[in-house]
């Protein structure tokens, strides 16, 4: 039994079954009981859109019916009158979330369609029939859906399809609509609880409980007499977000069947190409265009409209946001707060951080075909073509030639900075999300794959095989898709990055909310360029060994290297010294005021010397030494584990000479900027620090150094030393580094080697199936490890501040341009979070997010 509330909306009085309710403006419907599209029906009721009458069941009522609770089918039938033509629609809390297919005709049986025929035609009757045995028998009984095919609706197919469901069911087609609907709704709230659909949509962020509503509606049949026929209509394209008017309509269809059959649809707008709706029935085109201005206005999105003509009368079932790019849903959050129809802030939240990384690289158009060849770890963003390249020397013949290419490599190393520098994209057979290729390739901006399984390299025969039998040889175009983890056969069509007036905007309005700044990791003045074109508040992490494998730069790298003597080295680090200085003046000027961090030379010293027989070779030649010295040489100094042993700090004390030339350089670079009229405070500092003694005994050579300068130079300048914490003996020690130290920042990535004892090059061969099996909840590399890494930072930042109240404190690994990392920073006290310069916009963001979140939960 039904009763009418005041509004007119029916609801369920029976208390062994969950309420239902009739949608009316004021009907108690929620997004949280009963659906998102139970919710959006209720809104464009209120519009006073033309919306066939509706019910919702909520999702307790859902669960009931699952759970094998007898369904009340009359009482949900009732307001539909005595002879009721329905559909149902899934409802669940989010539309990603999915749920089972809508069924159509519901109610069709021997007695509808012969007052069909007489109404409406022996045609379209025995259609709709026909239509919904098929899926009755297809997701209903569960039969094969080949049994009940035919080529076209017809009186003969009809009879075959009622036969055959008898035969395979050993009963006749169900003919009574309460029984046909407790069929549907059984089934369809089955489907929603079965495994396969809750892994699917916990796939997807769902949660394990996640409910289903369902919507019984009333059919508008869009068959018959008339003009008849539904459609799909929106107003914004959905790659580029631009207003557009776009979908299409079909004469003598129901549901999405423009879609499916565009050959036989016609175009909304005019076009030249054909009929158009807007020509064939303009009262109803402009019916829909006002429908959708009211749907951006009073429901602040936009709306796709799914419509039925029936007889020349329109009705709107369902409306649903827009699916779009990134890049669009840039584009339309701006226009809808500079509109005025949402909240600058309200914008900010509606994209999501890591959409940003799409807009500011090419992309491939996801509208395109896609020839994949292999997978991996999308490391870099962006996509590139490119003639394959095995080796550094061809990537900067490529180059030269203005030719793009795609260095391919097993892994990358240090000496393959300049190939990549001239490079369009990377591909790897190895490495992780913080491996070499992957940390270098963000910071220049490349499209890279890293951890490519599937492929195998063969570099003397400059040959790549993939795992399905293909082959590709050295000039090959392929195409890197460093967004989706995947290298495409040959030039696939492309999108350019969106930095437009909407992008700006929107971090515009993302930087007047968040409260924790955002520097950027530069090591070039290109780095300091682009960081400062995506607003970075300055540099967090300059590594400087990255100047050393410049051109004219590496022999003279290498002569320091094989002095005999410190006064040796220092007359090679003097030739180095005017190199050094001129980077960080371009630094400094392209910052213009802005702090900027320098990390003191890190990496062992025998990574500036080659490995090959070849390359030795060479090298004896530039330095006029007989081989055997250089290949002796470059044994004595390979490390068994070169990430512990000669590097960082240890090279700062046990050859002093490079970190004075550094010093000297930073401090005369300031006095040269100073002079131009810009202050600077540079920021030292010191690697891989594990104890107060390191940083004592750099701290007292660096301040003589900047002593001896300000005696020369007869002027003064003022700077900060601080320390890069990378191990974890130097976060448990903080409070005495802290001593010595104006700031601490935490490098997450070695710090998360050592706490884990795993080497991040490594790591991509089986962190796959450690994350799937649950051993870690995320790669320890890509999200950072708040309970392990994190408590070691805690300690860090609680012992550094006890001791040091005023302590600058920030983390410069990859981590920082994760928003989940950066919600821990935040919440932890840090001042800022250092990323790749292509980073920064994705961590102003997120950054904004955390903010604007909290202050909602606040109120």
């Amino acid at each position: 039994m039904l009763r009418r509330t005041a509004k007119g909306a029916a609801v369920q009085k029976h208390t062994n079954f969950p309420a239902f309710s009739e949608i009316a403006p004021t009907a108690p419907i929620a997004r949280e009981s009963h659906g998102w599209r139970a919710k959006c029906l209720q809104r464009l009721v209120r519009l006073e859109i033309p919306v066939p009458r509706s019910v919702a069941l909520s999702f307790s009522a859902v669960r009931a019916i699952a759970a094998g609770q007898p369904v009340d089918a009359r009482a949900i039938l009732s307001p539909f009158g005595p002879a009721p033509l329905i559909s149902v629609r899934p409802s669940s809390e989010d539309p990603d979330w999915g749920g089972p297919g809508t069924i159509l005709n519901i109610g069709m049986n021997d007695a509808r369609h012969a007052a069909l025929v007489e109404s409406h035609g022996a045609e379209a009757a025995t259609t709709l029939y026909l239509r919904f045995v098929q899926a009755y028998a297809t997701h209903v009984a569960r039969l094969d859906p080949d049994a009940f095919a035919a080529d076209k609706p017809s009186a003969e197919a009809l009879q075959a399809a009622l036969a055959t469901y008898e035969a395979e069911m050993e009963e006749p087609f169900p003919q009574d609509p309460a029984e046909q609907l407790t069929g549907v709704l059984g089934s369809m709230a089955r489907a929603w609880e079965g495994t396969t659909a809750r892994l699917l949509r916990q796939a997807k962020g769902a949660p394990a409980d996640a409910g289903l509503g369902l919507v019984v509606q009333q059919m508008a049949l869009g068959i018959g007499r008339g003009q008849c026929g539904s459609g799909v209509i929106q107003f914004v394209d959905p790659v580029t977000g631009q207003p557009q008017v776009t979908g299409r309509y079909l004469g003598q269809s129901q549901g999405r069947d423009a879609l499916a059959d565009p050959e036989a649809a016609i175009y909304l707008t005019r076009d030249p190409r054909g009929l158009s709706l807007e020509e064939v029935a303009p009262e109803i085109f402009a019916d829909l265009i006002r429908f959708g201005e009211a749907c951006r206005h009073r429901l602040r999105e936009e709306m796709q409209i799914e419509f039925t003509v029936d007889s020349g009368a329109l009705h709107v079932l369902d409306a649903v946001k827009v699916a779009r790019s990134s890049r669009a849903a840039v584009r339309i959050a701006v226009a809808l707060a500079q509109d005025g129809i949402i909240s600058h802030d309200e914008a900010v939240l509606r994209v999501e951080p890591r959409a940003l990384s799409e807009l500011l690289h090419p992309q491939v158009d996801p509208r395109a075909p896609r020839d994949r060849f292999a997978r991996g770890i999308a490391a870099s963003p962006g996509a590139a073509q490119g003639r394959i390249v095995f080796s550094s020397t061809a990537a900067q013949a490529c180059a030269a030639r203005g030719e793009p290419c795609i260095l391919v490599r097993r892994e990358t190393a240090p000496e393959d900075i300049r190939g990549m520098h001239a490079a369009a994209g990377v591909l790897t057979e190895r490495g992780g999300i913080t491996s070499h290729a992957a940390v270098i390739a963000r910071g220049l901006g490349l499209p890279c794959v890293v951890g490519a399984s599937d492929i195998t390299l063969n570099a003397r025969d400059k040959l790549l095989k993939t795992t399905d039998g293909r082959s590709f040889r050295e000039g090959d175009l392929i195409t890197v898709d460093g967004t989706r983890g995947e290298a495409l056969v040959g030039a696939a069509e492309m999108l350019e990055p969106a930095l437009d007036d909407a992008f700006r905007a929107l971090l515009h309005w993302a930087d007047a909310a968040r409260d924790i700044g955002i520097r950027a990791n530069a090591d070039t003045p290109a780095d300091a360029t682009t960081a400062r074109m995506f607003a970075a508040e300055g540099i967090g992490l300059c590594r400087t060994e990255h100047m050393f494998f410049e051109e004219g730069r590496l022999t003279v790298m290498r002569e320091m290297i094989f002095a005999d003597s410190a006064k040796d080295r220092a007359a090679a680090l003097d030739r180095l010294l005017p190199m050094q200085r001129e980077d960080f003046v371009r630094l400094f000027e392209i910052m213009a005021g802005l702090p900027v961090c320098i990390r003191l030379f890190d990496p062992p010293l025998h990574e500036f010397l080659p490995h090959s027989r070849e390359g030795m070779r060479e090298l004896a030649e530039a330095l006029d030494k007989p081989l055997s010295d250089v290949t002796r040489r470059v044994e004595a100094l390979s490390e068994f584990n070169p990430m512990l042993g000669m590097r960082g700090v240890r090279l700062g004390i046990t050859v002093p000479e490079i970190y004075e030339m550094q010093a000297r350089a930073i401090f005369e670079a300031t006095i040269e900027v100073g002079r131009k009229g810009e202050t600077v405070v540079p920021e030292i500092m010191i690697p891989l620090v594990s104890a107060k003694r390191e940083v004592e005994m750099v701290k007292t050579r660096i301040d003589a150094v900047a002593a001896a300068v300000r005696t020369e130079v007869g002027l003064g300048f003022d700077y900060r030393l601080g320390v890069m914490v990378e191990t974890p003996r130097a976060a448990l020690r903080a409070g005495e580094i802290a001593q010595h130290s104006a700031f601490l920042s935490f490098g997450t990535n070695d710090l998360t080697q050592m706490t884990y004892g795993l080497s991040r090059d490594d790591a991509g061969r089986f962190m796959n199936a450690y994350v799937q099996q649950g051993v870690f909840p995320e790669d320890p590399f890509h999200v950072l490890d708040v309970e392990g890494v994190g408590e070691l930072l805690m300690m860090g930042v609680e012992r550094g501040r006890k001791v040091r109240p005023n302590l600058t404190l920030s983390i410069c690994g990859e981590h920082a341009g994760n928003p989940e990392s950066i919600a821990f920073c935040r919440s932890a006290g840090f001042d800022y979070v250092s990323c790749s310069p292509f980073r920064v916009p994705v961590a102003r963001l997120a950054a904004a997010h955390l903010a604007l979140k909290e202050r909602r939960q606040d109120r």
